[in-house]
């Protein structure tokens, strides 16, 4: 994306990298396709800059400068205000644009007096278009936004739906399992899917690879893991183990380009000790005719999950990367009908009484969530993925019931 600050080797800059020095750039620069300034951060510009957001992300993407002059380009500081620019802007659009576009904004104080400065605002060019500022879709005009109309909004529109199509195509495992586990049967497998929204077409650098690897190498040694890098096609498979051939049945984070992720988790099954126990167990209360039913051990499944979900949650802090910019989906496969265990009397007293917890549904893909929706502000992917993980095979979590939330500690401890 455009950037009007370079660094001294001509670099573009991101909006991190900003500094008040860099201001000085915007001296030779004109108002344009991409780039707006506004002197003043008045009642006047602060109801114009819903529209001009909404029209940045309508169309490349751009930046607004409030605190430099449209004409000579002069650094002209504004008051900063009590609350996080970043906060103010962000409610000012969740009440004029629809849906939230995407932008990032930091105030740069003035060194002479940090009490005013300049805010600096970067709009992404959104990914599910039309934005829609109090009820009109603006698009850029050279310098300025106006309304967009005929071919512009069926171009916004199908742009929206091509996005939205490539998440779907993105949403399935592309790293090899076997068939069947070691019991012969079909091998239960969750994927959760992590799609990085607003990413870039360029294929990485070789840096910017080794740059990815060492973060994850380093989310991987903070839970005392190895790390063993598999290289495929377009991505890195990255495991806790070494790979010990097709049939290697270890859980995998598979690692794009562009820092999108996909994480597949065996679950642990019952060895033939355990279900000969488990099967016995069973057999006295009634339950199932031990010739059927896919037996899981809950306590180490629910452990794998969230310990493997944990490495990405680690993966993004360290690469300073917010899971708002993705869109999220997880799958099951082979689970319908699956069977957790646990050994636990308490699980056992809770089966004797409502029966075994299973997987009621035929496996299936849940529907796409948008981080960047106000309602996922605190997502972690090891909350998410243990979370449905768990309620998809029937633990009760959230359960008002005093039985159900015991079942819950005693599996979760």
């Amino acid at each position: 994306m455009f950037s009007p600050f370079r660094d001294a080797d001509g670099t573009p800059k991101a909006l991190a990298e900003v500094t008040w020095e860099d201001l000085s750039q915007l001296a030779d620069l004109d108002e344009g396709f991409v780039l707006e300034f506004k002197r003043d951060y008045n009642p006047s510009v602060q109801r114009k800059i819903p529209k001009i957001v909404a029209s940045f992300a309508n169309s490349r993407g751009g930046w607004l400068v409030v605190g430099i002059s449209d004409d000579e380009h002069a650094v002209c500081p504004i008051a900063r205000p009590q609350a996080d620019f970043g906060q103010i802007l962000g409610e000012l659009c969740r009440r004029h644009v629809s849906p939230a576009p995407p932008f990032d904004a930091r105030f740069l104080p003035d060194p002479a007096d940090d009490a005013r400065g300049v805010l600096v605002v970067r709009v992404d060019e959104g990914d599910f278009p039309p934005y829609i500022a109090d009820g009109v879709v603006e698009i850029r005009e050279g310098s300025t936004s106006g309304p967009a109309t005929g071919a512009a909004l069926v171009e916004l529109y199908g742009k929206a739906t091509g996005r939205r199509r490539e998440i779907a195509e993105f949403c399935h495992r592309t790293v090899f399992y076997p068939a069947e586990g070691a019991d012969g049967r079909p091998l239960p497998l969750f994927d959760l899917y992590l799609y990085h929204l607003g990413r870039s077409a360029a294929a990485p650098s070789r840096d910017e690879v080794a740059t990815h690897v060492a973060a994850m190498r380093g989310a991987f040694s903070r839970q005392g893991a190895s790390c063993h890098v598999s290289h495929a096609h377009d991505s890195l498979i990255l495991r806790t183990a070494l790979p010990a051939g097709p049939r290697d049945v270890h859980s995998a984070i598979e690692l794009f380009g562009d820092e999108s992720m996909k994480l597949t988790v065996p679950a642990v099954l019952l060895n033939s000790e355990e279900r000969a126990r488990a099967v016995a167990t069973m057999r006295k209360l009634g339950l199932f005719s031990p010739d059927e039913g896919h037996l899981i051990d809950a306590r180490a499944t629910l452990r794998r999950v969230s310990s493997m979900a944990s490495l990405l949650d680690h993966y993004v802090r360290a690469r300073h990367i917010a899971w708002q910019g993705y869109a999220v989906a997880y799958e099951l496969e082979n689970m319908a009908g699956i069977i957790l265990w646990s050994d636990d009397p308490v699980y056992q007293a809770y089966i004797a009484e409502k029966g075994v917890l299973s997987c009621g549904t035929t496996d299936c893909r849940s529907r796409v969530r948008y981080l960047d929706d106000g309602d996922h502000d605190s997502f972690r992917a090891r909350q998410f993925a243990g979370s449905h993980f768990f309620e998809a095979c029937g633990l009760p979590l959230g359960s008002p019931d005093p039985q159900d939330s015991a079942l819950v500690d005693a599996l979760l401890r």
